[in-house]
């Protein structure tokens, strides 16, 4: 004889399974937002979402990683700030804005759990973008002064590998099994693909006008590239190393973030600073429609938290950090940060 359930028991046991879907990773605990214009990184508690700290970095703090091991947050930076008015080189996107640096860049390394600068590494010029290997040895760091990617060996704390890249590399992420890194070249039309077991270029694929940022479903099926000239987002087939379709977002897109389930792709959609974007595209990756959700002026980073529960966005011209509701799509808290907010990382 089947067992018999109350309607109450079944509400229950659903809610129970639900939960659980929504907690196969784990729960963010900080989050980490580069300042570019202040030259800080912000600190902020993922439970209350308030401010904890600013931590004083490099002139022009540009991208924050959190490593995966969730010890150390990286912060790419032009240095030891020089003049107050160093640190908006990057913001907005324009090519005057993205003059190479005179002088070779930093990345420097925060431990999440004192809030401490306890490393710094000179990388190359202007450093742009960072990502960490899944064992948090490697960190990756995109030089768009010099076109090169330099290789961080995060236990010697020295560049061990420099690799060509193509004309003013800026994005960059690794495919989900670590063996491949794609890099947006923000001037030359491409993004080349990165073997980091030989350090080499292995690829260039054609994909649009201003790529900014890439990103990768967590089951390798997918690949983007935002295309902050086209305003549009291009869909990338790995095996074959092709644009397989671009689907319209909003004027200027920069960083876009796959959920961890693989079935939607946040993209910040920045606009200009005359006319500032304030939306972010959510991309359905079954069908490929979207829709877009309010932000504040200028949404540039994105990140979708370790758990799924929630999108963290940096508004670069209103500094502030939006805080998205993944399921209900809405905008549930606005943080108030350093000036010129771009990236974004979560620890775990």
């Amino acid at each position: 004889m089947k067992p018999q359930f109350s309607a109450w028991t079944q509400a229950l046991v659903s809610a129970v399974l639900l939960a659980g879907s929504l907690s196969v990773h784990a729960a963010d605990r900080k989050i980490f937002v580069a300042n570019e214009g202040a030259g800080t990184v912000s600190v902020i508690n993922a439970e209350t979402f308030k401010v904890t700290r600013h931590i004083a970095v490099g002139a022009g703090a540009h991208n924050v990683q959190v490593s995966p091991d969730g010890k150390l947050a990286w912060v790419t930076n032009n240095g030891t700030p020089k003049s107050a008015t160093a640190g908006m080189a990057h913001a907005g996107m324009s090519t005057a804005e993205h003059g190479a640096m005179a002088d070779a860049g930093e990345v420097w390394a925060i431990d999440t759990a004192t809030d401490e600068v306890v490393a710094r590494v000179v990388v190359g010029k202007h450093p742009a973008h960072v990502v960490v290997s899944a064992d948090s040895r490697w960190a990756y760091v995109t030089n768009g002064g010099d076109n090169t990617l330099s290789v961080v060996d995060t236990t010697l704390l020295k560049v061990v590998d420099t690799i060509p890249a193509g004309a003013f590399p800026h994005g960059i992420r690794l495919s989900p099994d670590g063996k491949q890194a794609y890099v947006a070249n923000l001037k030359g039309g491409t993004v080349s693909v990165i073997d980091t077991e030989s350090r080499k270029e292995i690829s260039r694929i054609a994909v649009g006008k201003g790529p900014a940022q890439v990103g990768f479903t967590s089951d390798s099926r997918l690949a983007f590239v935002s295309l902050s000239q086209e305003a549009s987002i291009a869909v990338i087939d790995p095996v074959s190393r092709k644009v397989i379709r671009k689907v319209r977002v909003g004027n200027v897109p920069i960083q876009l973030y796959a959920t961890p389930d693989n079935r939607f792709l946040f993209v910040a959609n920045q606009g200009s600073r005359k006319s500032p974007g304030n939306t972010v595209s959510v991309i359905d990756l079954s069908t490929f429609s979207t829709q877009r959700i309010r932000t504040g002026n200028g949404a540039h980073g994105v990140v979708v938290g370790n758990d799924g529960r929630h999108a963290y966005v940096t508004n670069l011209y209103a500094n502030t950090v939006s805080v998205i509701d993944v399921r209900s799509r809405e905008s549930v808290a606005t943080v108030a940060v350093g000036a010129g907010p771009n990236g974004i990382s979560v620890s775990p």
